[in-house]
């Protein structure tokens, strides 16, 4: 299982936590260039399969897309191969432009 985060709650946890999680961005690489969040890594939805043993099942990981569907379907997937500290951006990119970075691009 995974849970699931708002902007909000995203931005606060980030603030808080004393460790950095990794922010892995799923979305395509068209989509990262024209907007992510800062330090975060790309490694589109199709290649996790390929990427999974570059992972940290120990690890933290917040996984983000542009509406939090794909994350979603990455999280469980992660979920299902023993990483235990997943979060899922509920609303992805699109979300933490409207409600975090104002200054963010959308599309």
């Amino acid at each position: 299982m995974f849970r699931e985060f708002s902007p909000k709650q995203l931005k606060d946890y980030l603030e808080q936590t004393p460790v950095t999680p990794l922010l892995l961005d799923v979305r395509e690489p068209w989509e990262f260039e024209r907007c992510h969040i800062e330090n975060s890594k790309l490694i589109p939805m199709r290649e996790i399969p390929g990427a999974l043993l570059d992972l940290d099942p120990e690890e933290e990981i917040v996984v983000i897309c542009h509406h939090g569907i794909r994350s979603r379907a990455v999280a469980s997937y992660l979920a299902q191969h023993d990483f235990t500290k997943i979060i899922n951006l509920s609303t992805g990119i699109d979300g933490w432009a409207r409600e975090v970075d104002i200054n963010m691009a959308i599309y």
